[in-house]
Parts: C-alpha cells; structure tokens; sequence
C-alpha cells in the first residue's frame, strides 16, 4: 500500500470517528453563526426585526434546548452526508496531502545534495502543500457541505418563519379587531405545523430549485479562502512534531517514539491557532450555505461574498464575524486531536501491516 493511499485512509477513519463525537457541537455552532442580529438601535426595516428570533444562553443551554424542541434527532440532522464528506473530504485532503507531501520532500532531498538547504521542507513548502490539496478538496467536496449545513439550520430556519407568521397575525388582530377565539384558532394552527428535520434528497431539490447546479457550490469563495486553516493547522503540527522528533532523536536516555497522546496535544494547539485566525470566513461561509429564506428584510439576504461581508459589518459590526467561536474551539480542536491521533495510529498499523505482507511474500518466494 502507498504511503499516500495508507493517509488517505487513515484520514477518512480519523475524520469519521471525530465527526460522529463532535458532530452535536457542530450543529449548535452552525445555528450561531447563521443568526443575524441587528445592532441595538439600528433600524433596518422591511419586516419584524431578527433579534426576536435569538435564543439566549451558551453552547450548553441551546444543546439543552434543542434536545427539548426536537429531540436528540436535532444534534444529529444532516449526520448521515456528513459523515460521507467527511470520508469523501479527508480521504481526498490527506490523499492529495501525502502526494504532494512526498514530492516537496524529494524536491528538499535533491536540493540537499546539491548543496542547497538542509534536506528539510521548509514553513513555505508546508504551506502550498496543505493549501494544493485544500483546494482540490474544496472543489471535489462542497456540494455535500452546502446540504448538511442547510439540513443542520432549517429547523432553525422554519422556526423564523414561523414566528414570522405569529407575528403578522398578532398584527392583522389588533387591526382588525379580530375576536380572541378566532386568533386561537389560528394561532393554534400555527402551532400544530411545527417544523420537521427533512432528508438529504430534499435539502439537494431545495438548493437547486433555488439557483441550480451552481447552488451546490455557494460559499465557495469563503471556502477556497479558507484553505489557509489547514495550511496552518499543518504548518503548526509539522513544525512541531519535526522538532519533537529532532530532539527525540538526540536523547539517548529517553524514550524516542512520539505517543499517542503526543499528538492529540500537538494536534490541539495546532487546530486553534487555524480557528482562531479564520474564524471570521467560516461565518461568511455558513450564512452563505444555509437557507436565505428569512422574509423581506434586506440586512439579512446575502447575494454573494462580498455583499454579505458587507451587509455584517453593517447591521451586526464586527462582532457577527465571531459568533460561536467558543462552540467551534471546543468543537474543532477536539474533532482535530482525535483526527491526528486516530490517523496516526492507522498509518503505523498500515504500515505494520504492509511489512509484514511483503516479508510474508518475500520468505514465499525463497
């Protein structure tokens, strides 16, 4: 087995385990970042203001209060195309990652025996290596991220419209003089409607009733932009885990193998500096994929990047580029020290295991 197709399929192991762990955290923090609520005292017209809809409390109580309005179900809505991009998306990621990987490698080596460099692969090298294969990942892969963000926000969204609808006819009563028990009634109504979690088959008729083929690639600006979270995320845990390794190497006493538990904390630290730096872009490309179903005010219907970078700093300021960013460091640090540590745990056992096939052939052949 080649060193790339064993990452490959310790990446896409890696990445299922942590995606099915974290995966309630992930859907608390996609509904955070697709609230919008305009800043106090801004008025933006056209319909009911969206503060209404926001639903106070941290991570835990909107956990809480999802498990009560919708069940356990909720935490879970879009799991089943999610776990299949994560498999798609970090088989493809570490697939093309131990391609290029390799080759920057063979190019470092050649460049040491004619006396240039050191043999290693540079902070750069590690750079356009994590951000070639984000790329091609991003492009192979985003259609499945813009159905289980749209299958993780519209019970959210349904919620908005519904309330909408309260709204107006609270509204039409007191200008009609509407009698109490007709308004029950239909408030009633209302209320018996309430909105169900829908499948993956109709999230994808949904998109592309709404834009067509191209809706499957929304957000993918932000996204391709977005690279650079792996490419520093990489950047970060190979640095360190080279000089874990370079100073392993020097000490003749001391244990010399890196441990598990090594690389969960190196994968940690690593995740949280590429969270933290592009935070922000992940909000954009959330707003962007989930449902833009949210009536008539314009502060909250986005028509590209730009417009909805534009439309946040506007009505929300620059704090809307960060929220639930205390949901994702938990989230995605943990779903990447699981990654790292499953991933690396893989290779060693496929590469254990690819010794022992070629000794058994070997010793099959004399």
């Amino acid at each position: 087995m080649s060193s790339a197709l064993a990452n490959g399929l310790a990446g896409a192991g890696g990445g299922l385990i942590a995606q099915i762990l974290t995966y309630p955290l992930q859907t608390v923090n996609t509904r955070q970042q697709t609230e919008r609520v305009v800043k106090k005292g801004l008025d933006v017209g056209h319909g009911t203001s969206p503060s209404g809809n926001q639903r106070p409390g941290g991570t835990l109580v909107q956990l809480l209060q999802v498990i009560k309005t919708e069940g356990w179900g909720g935490l879970y809505s879009g799991l089943k195309p999610s776990l299949f991009g994560t498999i798609a998306s970090q088989g493809v990621y570490y697939y093309f990652y131990q391609v290029f990987k390799n080759k920057a490698e063979s190019i470092a080596a050649a460049r040491k025996v004619k006396g240039l460099g050191d043999g290693n692969v540079g902070m750069i090298s590690w750079l356009a290596v994590a951000a070639m294969a984000g790329c091609l990942n991003v492009l192979l892969t985003n259609p499945m991220w813009v159905l289980v963000t749209r299958m993780q926000t519209q019970t959210q969204a349904e919620r908005n419209i519904m309330e909408r609808k309260r709204d107006a006819l609270l509204k039409e009563a007191s200008e009609n003089s509407a009698t109490a028990s007709t308004l029950l009634v239909k408030l009633a109504e209302l209320e018996s409607s309430k909105p169900k979690p829908y499948g993956t088959l109709q999230a994808a008729g949904e998109v592309y009733s709404e834009a067509g083929i191209r809706g499957f690639w929304k957000g993918l600006i932000p996204t391709l932009i977005m690279v650079c979270n792996p490419s520093i995320q990489f950047m970060i845990y190979e640095t360190s885990l080279r000089s874990l390794k370079e100073k392993r190497a020097t000490n003749k006493h001391g244990v010399k193998q890196i441990t598990a538990l090594e690389v969960f904390f190196l994968g940690a630290v690593a995740k949280l500096g590429a969270t933290v730096t592009t935070y922000p872009l992940l909000v954009v490309k959330s707003r962007l994929q989930a449902k833009q179903d949210i009536g008539s005010n314009v502060s909250l219907r986005y028509s590209g990047t730009l417009d909805a970078i534009v439309k946040m700093i506007r009505y929300e300021g620059l704090l809307g580029f960060y929220k639930g960013m205390s949901t994702k460091i938990v989230q995605s640090v943990f779903a990447a020290s699981v990654l790292f540590t499953v991933k690396e745990e893989l290779v060693k056992a496929f590469t254990i295991l690819t010794y022992k096939s070629r000794k058994i052939r070997l010793n099959a052949l004399r």
